[in-house]
């Protein structure tokens, strides 16, 4: 069941089947929902109502046959009301919106500009942070390195980072130890590997020996899933290409420079180049692995313990903004309030483009993949384990590794479930999952196992 589906919508099914990407109850209701539409945005009292009718609900009847043959034969309306006799309502939406003041209303919460970071930015021309209490200032930053020490040494008191970076910082990879988390995903999917127009007859990675490709950061996916990419057509990422560290805003100009020869990074900077006519799209990074992680929203430990109901608010209005960028038709709006210069500065079109999945692909084709990236807050500890595996691969981490402790010190899965069940929404059972990356099956309780199945790998 998705995490935002509505329980009070006779039509919905709460099960992941019905259409191709999985939110929607039927193929019609897949394709109505790509052509977006603007609705009044609803009240804070009304969200908070919303909230928890919904959590009732969802108790009431977790059996999606029952609640929908209920909703069938009595409406929605007739539904809440019926509810409202035997459950307070009124009094647990009022209990909920006052309980845990912040303790720190006025934070700074520092982001790099690019689309992986929607929910954190939208969060606040679209009120999501005054929403839970927060005058939150969004700042924009310069490259991953300026966003590690500005949270570090407590100038941002949150921030965007990259999925590895939280554990990189919790292993004193680069620096002393200092105990992150991640309590939300910032984006899944999102990606691709973007080439020079030269290069636009070198579709085959086995040709790309010699070539140089920009990364974000040493401990992003984007490094991660560039290596398994190249590795898995025989190249070893150490010796066979260059791989160089660029902040996303600066890859574009390098391609057209021709200082590098592709990247992959995020999918706005991939469709700048291809708006501005410089590259092409080879692949989107789901198509290497469909649901991948790749920027998250982290605190460090000492902001959780010193502000606990700060630290709920914010993570309340990041979830409650991934679940309104969720939604196909809500993403025309979301592309509007992101692209000025104090965000992402980017043409709407170019963002637009990749939130709703419609794309020109740099060689005179339109694409459309409506999970070209997607917004989902679950912290799968199974996604932390997978990263430590990359990162012992590529010699990043030496010695033993107690994955299961790391992962679950890092990625607050726990945490998130609460506080998703507090705000109504339906919380994975468990916080580990199987996927396959490339075609390869990856079980978090063999990790070494996956390791050792590498053959291209860096030597200990």
């Amino acid at each position: 069941m998705s995490t935002f589906d509505d329980p009070f919508d006779a039509d919905r099914r709460l099960s992941r089947s019905g259409c191709v990407c999985g939110q929607h109850g039927s193929a019609a209701e897949h394709d109505a929902a790509l052509t977006p539409r603007c609705e009044p945005a609803p009240t804070e009292e009304q969200r908070y109502e919303g909230v928890v009718a919904s959590a009732v609900m969802r108790a009431m009847f977790p059996k999606d046959a029952a609640r929908r043959a209920f909703l069938k034969s009595v409406g929605a309306s007739t539904a809440l009301a019926a509810i409202s006799q035997f459950f307070p309502l009124q009094a647990a939406t009022e209990v909920f919106a006052q309980a845990g003041t912040p303790e720190k209303k006025d934070l700074k919460v520092g982001f790099i500009p690019i689309t992986c970071a929607t929910p954190i930015i939208m969060a606040a021309p679209l009120g999501f942070y005054s929403k839970y209490g927060l005058n939150v200032e969004v700042v924009k930053t310069a490259g991953w390195a300026v966003i590690r020490d500005k949270t570090i040494n407590k100038e941002y008191d949150a921030a965007h980072m990259l999925a590895p970076m939280p554990i990189a910082i919790s292993l004193g990879l680069g620096a002393n130890a200092i105990p992150f988390t991640v309590p939300a995903i910032e984006n899944i999917n999102g990606q691709g590997i973007t080439l020079a127009m030269k290069h636009k007859d070198k579709r085959n990675p086995k040709d790309w020996k010699g070539m140089k490709f920009a990364i974000p950061f040493d401990y992003s996916m984007h490094n991660y899933l560039l290596r398994y990419y190249l590795a898995e057509h025989g190249l070893d990422p150490d010796t066979d290409v260059q791989l160089r560290s660029v902040p996303p805003p600066e890859m574009v100009a390098n391609l057209r420079a021709d200082n590098i020869d592709g990247f992959l990074a995020p999918d706005n900077i991939c469709q700048r180049a291809i708006y501005d006519g410089v590259g092409f799209l080879h692949i989107l990074s789901k198509e290497i692995w469909d649901g991948h992680p790749c920027c998250t929203f982290a605190a460090s430990r000492e902001f959780i313990t010193q502000s606990p109901n700060s630290f709920a608010a914010l993570t309340r209005a990041i979830v409650d903004a991934t679940a309104y960028a969720s939604k196909a038709e809500n993403r025309k709006q979301i592309a509007e309030a992101i692209a000025p210069a104090n965000y992402i500065n980017a043409p709407v079109t170019v963002l637009e483009q990749v939130l709703t999945g419609t794309y020109a692909d740099g060689l005179g084709g339109i694409k459309t993949d409506p999970r070209r990236v997607d917004f989902d807050p679950f912290p799968w500890q199974s996604f932390a384990v997978w990263m430590l595996t990359q990162m012992k691969r590529w010699g990043q981490i030496k010695g033993d590794v107690d994955y299961k402790s790391v992962a679950e010190q890092v990625f607050l899965a726990t945490d998130t479930a609460k506080v998703m069940k507090e705000m109504g929404l339906t919380p994975p059972a468990s916080s580990y999952k199987s996927f396959s990356v490339m075609g390869k099956a990856f079980d978090a309780a063999k990790p070494d196992d996956y390791l050792a199945s590498f053959k291209i790998r860096k030597s200990s």
